[in-house]
């Protein structure tokens, strides 16, 4: 039952932040007209910024015309098909929720470059001239930090989880091998 829950979970804040996201970007795009404002100050670091991304990650993968946009929504949508069965068949609780946070942030994006051939970006941090990032939104933030929490869990905890279990001895059938008793080993 409790893996079936982590899934739930995982499934559940997929689409919260689809629905945060695409509630998000309506507002950019409509009310405040972001498309034809171009730039709003929100902060002296903060900025709504209108982008249009024809491409992945870091502008990559740019689909120029409408076969290559096409392409490249089939492309995400198989991406995003293979986090929701890795999400499936992962059992710890943290992992499902990363998982669930990309595959909501890369359904919002497909949303948008299905329907307008670009993904509407117009999150600007930056300090004075320098920018840490390049424009991003919601569905990006999301995606990064689900990558982010997954990465640390595979480097961090999962150093950790190796550590604790100490070395095998590689030792079958109650605690015998052919021919010797196992050595016993202590950490």
């Amino acid at each position: 039952m409790t893996l079936t829950r982590f899934r739930t979970e995982g499934v559940a804040l997929a689409i919260v932040i689809l629905v945060i996201d695409q509630i998000a970007k309506f507002i950019v795009a409509g009310p405040l007209a972001l498309s034809s404002r171009l730039q709003i100050e929100i902060t002296p670091f903060f900025n709504l910024t209108w982008a249009e991304n024809r491409g992945v990650s870091m502008g990559f993968l740019t689909a120029e015309t409408e076969t290559a946009r096409w392409m490249l929504v089939v492309l995400t949508g198989i991406i995003a098909t293979i986090v929701l069965l890795w999400m499936f068949k992962e059992r710890a609780r943290g992992d499902i929720l990363a998982l669930g946070m990309i595959l909501g942030g890369a359904l919002g994006n497909i949303i948008d470059r299905a329907r307008l051939g670009y993904v509407v970006d117009y999150a600007d941090l930056h300090f004075g001239a320098f920018r840490p990032f390049m424009i991003f939104n919601i569905a990006d933030a999301a995606i990064t930090i689900g990558v982010l929490l997954l990465l640390a869990r595979v480097l961090i905890i999962g150093d950790k989880a190796a550590k604790s279990e100490g070395p095998t001895s590689g030792v079958q059938d109650g605690g015998h091998s052919g021919d010797a008793p196992a050595a016993k080993t202590e950490n």
